[in-house]
C-alpha cells in the first residue's frame, strides 16, 4: 500500500515537471517583487564567464561522485574515470572561464564610447571599431552588447583552444591524478 502512494505521488511530480518543461502548460508566472529583483539582478551581473564557472563548480561536486559509485565496471575502471572527469571538469573550466572573461575585456577594449576617448589615447579609430553605431544607447543594453560580442567571440576562440589547449592538458591531469590514485602507468586510454 504504501509503495503504491509513493509511486502514485513521485508519477504525479514527474508528470507535473514533464508539463512544465514542454506540455501543456509552457509558461509560468514569477510574483513577487524580491522574485522579479533577483531575477534582474541575475541577468545584469551573471555573464559567460560567472555561468561557467557555477556550471563548473556545480560539475566538480557531483560527477566524480557519480563515476566513482558506478558498479558496472572494476574498480580500476572507476577510478580512471574519475581521475579524467576531475580533469575534464577543471580544465574546461579554467580555460572556459578565462578565454569568456579576456574576450569580453577585448571587446570592451574595441567599444570605447566618444566621450571617454581622450587627446592622448593611441589607436583611437581602433578602440571604437566594434561600437554600435546606435545614438543614445541605454547603459544597460550596452553593457549586454559587450558581454554577447565577448560571449561570441570567445566561442569562435574555443573552437580552436580546446584542442590547442583543453585537450592535452586534460590528458596531462588525468595522468596526474590517476597516478596519485594508483590505477595508471602514466599512458591515457
Amino acid at each position: 500500500m504504501a509503495i503504491a502512494s509513493i509511486r502514485s505521488v513521485t508519477g504525479k511530480v514527474v508528470q507535473t515537471a514533464l508539463d512544465m518543461c514542454g506540455g501543456r502548460s509552457r509558461s509560468f508566472t514569477v510574483a513577487g517583487d524580491k522574485a522579479i529583483r533577483n531575477i534582474k539582478w541575475i541577468g545584469q551581473h551573471i555573464s559567460s564567464p560567472e555561468n561557467r564557472l557555477i556550471l563548473g563548480v556545480s560539475a566538480l561536486m557531483s560527477q566524480p561522485f557519480i563515476d566513482g559509485c558506478n558498479k558496472n565496471v572494476d574498480e580500476k575502471t572507476r577510478k580512471y574515470s574519475v581521475a579524467r572527469t576531475l580533469a575534464k571538469i577543471i580544465v574546461g573550466t579554467t580555460t572556459g572561464v578565462i578565454i569568456r572573461r579576456g574576450c569580453i575585456k577585448a571587446i570592451d577594449a574595441f567599444t570605447t564610447l566618444p566621450e571617454k576617448i581622450t587627446p592622448d589615447m593611441k589607436f583611437k579609430w581602433l578602440r571604437q571599431c566594434l561600437l554600435p553605431k546606435i545614438k543614445n544607447i541605454d547603459p544597460e543594453q550596452f553593457v549586454q552588447y559587450k558581454n554577447t560580442m565577448g560571449t561570441l567571440l570567445a566561442l569562435g576562440v574555443m573552437v580552436f583552444t580546446n584542442f590547442l589547449i583543453d585537450a592535452p592538458c586534460t590528458k596531462w591531469l588525468t595522468n596526474v591524478f590517476s597516478k596519485k590514485m594508483g590505477v595508471s602507468d602514466g599512458q591515457t586510454k
